[in-house]
């Protein structure tokens, strides 16, 4: 989900600003580089060494991070059939122990390496039974690096194996072999148990949070309808369990998350089929909201770039429909969006109000990039669209009248797309890069390489003055927001693209807006040069500034709504951040100083009396930017070498897209619900 919590800091101050003696140190350092400078990282050296490299951070995400890469080695046992139970269990010491009950760690000696066969896995990357296809046919773990990751950045780590009658034991400390593999006795059962404690000497947070890896394990057990997954918190005064186990699957995955929209359909349509080998499983619900959400898997693992799969997915569904409707003369219109030809539902149309969950397993899956987020195999889309194609035909004989509701909600969907074309071209013409083109409130920089450039999104016309004149013009640049932007979660595309607001931010940032981004043959329409584009964008940090109040939140959570929901690729690519301007100024003897939180201002307090007792202190509480003058805004929010700002990240989709459903949809049920679980954690409430 999107939390301050998920936040990470931002990067140094870009390279442009390096202050010349910073070069040359680097022209010193180059003609200094030789080959005795060359590091040989052995073992899990290079683990320890680059975390980041191999969990993604050392934060909260980066220890929950662990936590999954055993699971997912559990989760792949069961895609092999021989696992139906796994237990998670965060210990009163605060270690955490993972246990499954699936055939066991190989503990025989590796006749190439000479060494037990657990030994290599825990111990050295790349190791594992990943790359045998007669061994895991298929698996979400693709380099062999997982578990040995966990040792190596764990402060101990301890593997216990029932394997061949006999229960196996291994200890480690930061990644080394502190114990011989022993026999600890007899045993009827097989699995693994994998338990460690985390690094303090490598993780900013070590402390495992119940919610965060429940909705992962949540997710995993709506995938895998066969395993049950259970989560154990024994932590003293947090003594918690959880079974979380789905007979439904993704029908139940579907429900769940829109349990805060009203379904227009009686059920979720299920759709089930295997070609080449290739199962695949989809499941999906209309709803009374303009969103869509697809979920797409891959052998469990989210792929949240989409690729072939989904592609296959969004073909089948646009064509369906508009074959069932054609055949059974249910439009009503009768010609296109642009007055050729007979009329045609285009992908955005049919996707208004979609919920899916899309689930597909691969033997050898090619995925762009490490992070493993988008489908590459070019043969998976031609197989779901087959499949899917077929399903739908069958289910739509049967049930006429879902089939019906679903053509009339996608061909009202497709009269408000029409209707807001003339705004989108608008956005469009004023999207290009020619600075004439652009709003006129916008304070634009003089630096046109996006990598260095930054867009704040101000709360206010006074901030946005402020902001202005206290900014670097070189690479920010500043666009005032006058009042609350529209919500985006109620409104449809017509409304949306003809508010003020969001025109000029579509129009500063240059991407455009919208598209169906699918292979050819999807559908009969043209594509718009307005489609969004990432690479058209104008500013690869976009930066949300609004004020420390209850209004500040909202304009910042309506932001946040728009962009997750109708651009989620500047938010999945890193672009998007919160700023942190202060809560209070401090003043002592002539002198200023600056606290973001409310614990900040209490230890700042305390050191200040300590250091000059007699000083007298004055304590002033921000409730505005616009009460900060240039010089004071640029000090404490704007300048990189000292600001911070918050990045903001999608750790679980599906979870987001629940958070972000309750707190601006429709449903004042499930709203107030929310409201009232988490109102115990609100410290301070500024109205």
């Amino acid at each position: 989900m999107i939390t301050p919590d998920m936040f990470s800091e931002e990067d140094p101050l870009p390279a442009a600003d390096k202050k010349p003696a910073d070069k040359e140190a680097d022209k010193i350092a180059a003609e200094d580089y030789s080959a005795d400078d060359i590091t040989v990282l052995k073992g899990l050296e290079a683990v320890r060494k680059r975390p980041a490299m191999f969990i993604g951070d050392v934060s909260k995400r980066g220890l929950h991070h662990l936590v999954y890469e055993v699971v997912d080695n559990s989760v792949d046992e069961s895609l092999a059939g021989f696992c139906d139970k796994i237990n998670v269990t965060i210990k009163a010491d605060g270690s955490c122990s993972v246990t499954d009950n699936g055939r066991g760690i190989p503990v025989e000696m590796h006749k190439e390496e000479g060494r037990p066969a657990l030994e290599l896995v825990m111990t050295v990357l790349h190791a594992g039974g990943k790359f045998d296809k007669g061994t895991y046919k298929i698996s979400g773990g693709l380099h062999g690096v997982g578990v040995s990751v966990v040792n190596a950045l764990s402060e101990w780590c301890r593997v216990e194996v029932h394997r061949g009658g006999k229960i196996h034991t291994q200890e480690y400390h930061r990644g080394d072999i502190a114990t011989p593999l022993k026999t600890a006795g007899n045993t009827t059962k097989t699995g693994t148990t994998v338990t460690f404690k985390p690094d303090p000497e490598i993780f900013r947070v070590t402390v495992f949070d119940f919610e965060t890896i429940q909705e992962r394990l949540r997710e995993l057990a709506f995938l895998n309808k066969s395993l049950e997954i259970e989560l154990v918190d024994e932590r003293p005064g947090q003594e918690r369990r959880e079974v979380h186990q789905y007979k439904g699957g993704l029908s139940e995955f579907v429900a769940y998350m829109d349990r805060s929209r009203i379904a227009l359909i009686p059920k979720p349509i299920v759709i089930e089929g295997e070609k080449e080998a290739v199962p695949v499983e989809l499941a999906f619900q209309y709803n009374d909201s303009y969103n869509e959400n697809i979920f797409t898997f891959v052998n469990s693992i989210n792929t949240i770039e989409g690729g072939t799969h989904l592609s296959g997915f969004r073909s089948a569904l646009t064509r369906s429909l508009n074959q069932y409707a054609a055949k059974n003369n249910l439009f009503k219109g009768e010609k296109g969006a642009k007055g050729k030809g007979a009329f045609t539902l285009s992908g955005e149309d049919v996707r208004e109000g979609l919920t899916a969950v899309l689930s597909v397993k691969v033997a050898e899956p090619q995925f762009e990039g490490q992070t493993k987020t988008k489908l590459g195999n070019s043969e998976v889309k031609g197989i779901c669209d087959s499949i899917i194609m077929e399903g739908m035909a069958d289910y739509f004989e049967r049930n006429p009248s879902v089939a019906k509701r679903i053509i009339e909600k996608a061909e009202l969907a497709a009269r408000s797309r029409e209707a807001a074309r003339k705004a989108k071209d608008l956005i469009r013409r004023k999207s290009a890069l020619d600075s004439m083109s652009l709003p006129g409130k916008l304070a634009d920089c003089s630096n046109k390489d996006p990598h260095l450039c930054e867009l704040y999104l101000v709360e206010g016309d006074s901030a946005g003055g402020s902001a202005k004149q206290g900014r670097d013009r070189r690479f920010q640049a500043i666009l005032p927001l006058r009042g609350k932007v529209i919500n985006a979660e109620r409104a449809r595309i017509d409304k949306l693209l003809n508010n003020t607001e969001i025109q000029a931010i579509i129009t500063a940032l240059g991407t455009g807006y919208g598209g169906d981004e699918e292979l050819a043959g999807e559908t009969n329409g043209e594509s718009n040069s307005s489609d969004f584009n990432l690479a058209n964008l104008r500013y690869h940090k976009i930066i949300i500034m609004t004020d420390a109040d209850v209004d500040g939140s909202h304009i910042r959570t309506l932001l946040l709504t728009f962009l997750y929901r109708k651009m989620p690729q500047l938010i999945h690519n890193g672009h998007v951040y919160i700023a942190q301007p202060p809560l209070y100024r401090i003043r002592q003897a002539g002198k200023d100083y600056y606290a973001y939180t409310d614990e900040q201002q209490e230890v700042l307090m305390k050191r200040l009396k300590q250091e000059k007792k007699t000083s007298k202190i004055e304590v002033s509480r921000y409730k505005g930017l616009g009460e900060m003058n240039p010089e004071q805004l640029w000090s404490t929010t704007m300048d990189p070498a000292t600001r911070t700002l918050l990045q903001v990240t999608v750790e679980d989709a599906t979870e987001a897209d629940s958070i972000f459903s309750r707190l601006m949809g429709e449903n004042v049920e499930t709203r107030r619900e929310f409201i009232e679980t988490n109102a115990k954690f609100v410290t301070f409430l500024d109205v």
